[in-house]
């Protein structure tokens, strides 16, 4: 008789990340649930240092499954990873991301225990001694400050928590909410979540699903990461039909502080003041990195990831539109 088809379908979309892909393999292949169970489903999106290559030497005890397209980004590798899947259910799990030995366990235990049709999301915590670049550091407390509220019961978790570098959700509801959009490198998952809400799925949060995230990305890189939040916002509620985020996402900016408010008009629309602005910030990070002051650096990547995302969105948004339209954007709230 066939062996019958794994429950879970783990996939990892990956590029250039060969050093940081050798763990994250591993670290699934020793998850504490029955190999039989599982399997892991890795796509090279393009890959040219050596990945290829290693994928299709690799010897594996576990199901793991290797596959290779032409590059086309993230939303592309998920969609043909979940295309090539036989499991109930797709766990997604990036290329920088080191699985806890339990973390399917703890995405199926979620899923037993809701009661409903659910996306399950589980937390990217940061290694121990792992030297993170400072910006690197500010983004992920901003994380534990979202998992801290979560645990509180401060908010619920939607579908803006839908990071796939650790999450899941039936794969039925994937095919039939028809995917993630390819013409997104940013905020796919994000995109494609709010659909998954659009049909009536909840969304849970399980602090034990842990992923250790190795993230590392350049200065540069973070920064056209954010202006790009900033843009596909608007071009979801625009274009994806979510009229309510505009709103939500003006009323987010009246409440930042009055500092990140008077920057974000004062540099709106004048490319060179936003530049001068930006080095102003990076110089008070750098020099407060070299003193050990961290209550300093976190505000100036605070103030530098902000003023990038508000400049993408209002590149998006009509003028009539913005939220700096009134003088109260210069006042405390």
């Amino acid at each position: 008789m066939p062996a019958p088809a794994p429950q879970i379908s783990v996939v990892v979309p990956t590029y250039n990340r060969l050093g940081r892909l050798k763990n994250v393999i591993s670290a699934l292949e020793q998850q504490q649930f029955s190999g039989n169970d599982y399997e892991v489903i890795v796509v090279s999106d393009g890959s040219s240092d050596g990945t290829e290559d290693y994928l299709n030497g690799l010897r594996s005890e576990r199901n793991v499954r290797c596959f290779s397209q032409a590059n086309r980004g993230p939303a592309a590798a998920r969609n043909f990873g979940v295309d090539k899947a036989i499991g109930e259910f797709i766990v997604f799990v990036d290329d920088d991301v080191v699985a806890h030995p339990r973390l399917l366990a703890e995405h199926m235990r979620s899923h037993s225990e809701a009661g409903r049709e659910v996306v399950v999301v589980g937390p990217l915590l940061s290694p121990e001694n792992f030297d993170m670049a400072p910006w690197i550091r500010w983004e992920q407390e901003m994380l534990m400050k979202q998992y801290r509220a979560l645990l509180a019961g401060v908010w619920q978790p939607t579908a803006r928590q839908f990071y796939t570098g650790n999450a899941s959700v039936r794969r039925s509801h994937i095919l039939a909410a028809g995917g993630f959009d390819e013409s997104f490198r940013r905020a796919e998952d994000v995109e494609l979540a709010y659909r998954l809400a659009d049909r009536g799925l909840g969304f849970v949060f399980n602090l034990e699903a842990v992923g250790r995230h190795f993230a590392e990305r350049s200065f540069h890189s973070w920064l056209e990461m954010a202006t790009a939040y900033g843009r596909n916002d608007v071009i979801f509620a625009r274009d994806r039909n979510q009229k309510w985020l505009l709103p939500a996402l003006e009323s987010e900016f009246r409440e930042r502080h009055v500092l990140i408010r008077s920057l974000v008009c004062s540099c709106r629309g004048r490319p060179r003041v936003t530049a001068a602005a930006r080095r102003v910030m990076k110089l008070a990070a750098d020099a407060a990195t070299l003193m050990n002051a961290e209550r300093i650096e976190q505000r100036a990547y605070s103030g530098l990831f902000n003023l990038q995302y508000y400049s993408g969105l209002h590149d998006e948004l009509d003028e009539a539109q913005s939220f700096c339209r009134n003088s109260s954007a210069h006042q405390t709230g």
